[in-house]
């Protein structure tokens, strides 16, 4: 028999700082935050701030729809052109209509500092690629996916979600509010999901806001800590913790679920960054000490925002003729820096290490 909605959600929440924000939450913070610096810190060494946003946000476009059961591999999620548009799979083209939401949202919240309703609205319709808005049909409910039961009713009526996203909006942007901006991020993150605005495309919006609220309170510059990769590993924890919020108001379990997401994510991505950036300047002595007449910043950019390039992307970001970028693109596959593929009629070149930097699952 399906159940009311049993979690009353009330933004913000009625508890108190000092509840929220208890001895062992604390702690965590303190490793959270410093975790959180350093990434902020490492990702500003990066000279080319695109490479970072191309390629992360692609992994992270990956592991976000993947939690939606929309998966596809990193090879055809590369050899995909965005800019075409032209897709190896239907979940390819999901993937990059993700990351496409995320860079436009990034974008527009660095240019304004706020998160508005407006700019939630256009994050989702970009993932699903409609107009359907918030949802204006009662009969939404969250099933349990082994047994079917329906463990939780959101709000049904339109006028209360477009309340309940407007009242999300003043909490996200409440400069008296004295809690932490990780506890809130923790906070926004559940109130969004027991929200469910949407008929689709919940989570994976979710987890955007996410990311521009740390951009907002300024804790990062970039949009690069991605959790879904976290959230993936952990993903029974995750569901079973939105659930006990709302049965037991247990708060202090979420939270920290949120923190140790935040502060394990920082320390792969740092990882994974210096990792790119030490690759990068081996390439860059490799190139200009053997092939110094084919060198240039612009080629190396190239080879780092995509680590599947093709003959018709180096043309276009170099501005060289088609025989210069084929005899660029062979030299590196002779040197071994690049694999050539073929897929149908068009040659792909893959950058060997970067490819299998990104593709890592330790």
């Amino acid at each position: 028999m399906e159940r009311p909605h049993d979690f009353t959600i009330h933004i913000p929440p009625q508890q108190k700082t000092d509840e929220l924000e208890t001895r062992r939450v604390l702690k965590s913070l303190t490793t959270t935050r410093a975790a959180l610096a350093e990434l902020k810190g490492v990702a500003a060494t990066i000279p080319n701030e695109q490479i970072l946003i191309e390629t992360l946000s692609l992994q992270e476009a990956k592991d976000s729809s993947a939690i939606e059961n929309i998966v596809t591999t990193h090879g055809e999620l590369y050899r995909s052109d965005a800019t075409r548009p032209k897709f190896t799979s239907a979940a390819a083209k999901e993937v990059h209509h993700y990351a496409k939401a995320l860079r436009t949202a990034f974008q527009e919240t660095k240019r304004t500092g706020v998160i508005s309703t407006s700019l939630i609205l256009n994050v989702q319709s970009i993932i699903e690629g409609n107009s359907a808005g918030i949802r204006k049909l009662p009969g939404t409910v969250l099933k349990n996916a082994g047994t079917g039961e329906v463990i939780y009713t959101p709000p049904q009526h339109p006028d209360e979600i477009s309340r309940l996203l407007t009242d999300l909006q003043k909490f996200m942007h409440d400069e008296d509010n004295e809690l932490d901006p990780l506890v809130k991020m923790a906070l926004i993150h559940h109130h969004f999901e027991s929200i469910h605005p949407f008929y689709d495309g919940n989570g994976r919006t979710g987890r955007i806001i996410n990311i521009l609220y740390l951009i907002k309170e300024e804790l990062l510059d970039l949009p690069i800590l991605y959790l879904s990769h976290y959230i993936i590993k952990n993903r029974t924890e995750y569901y079973r913790l939105l659930q006990d919020v709302r049965t037991t108001d247990n708060w202090e379990s979420w939270i920290l679920y949120m923190l140790e997401a935040v502060r394990q994510t920082s320390i792969d991505t740092v990882r994974t960054i210096k990792a790119v950036k030490q690759l990068m300047l081996l390439l860059k002595k490799r190139i200009r000490s053997e092939q110094s007449l084919i060198y240039s910043q612009d080629l190396m950019n190239n080879l780092f925002r995509h680590p599947y390039t093709k003959i018709d992307i180096l043309m276009e970001e170099l501005q060289v003729s088609r025989p210069t970028a084929m005899r660029y693109l062979n030299i590196l596959v002779e040197m071994g820096i690049l694999e050539k593929h073929r897929m149908g009629r068009t040659n792909y070149y893959l950058n060997v290490e970067l490819f299998a930097l990104l593709t890592r699952t330790d």
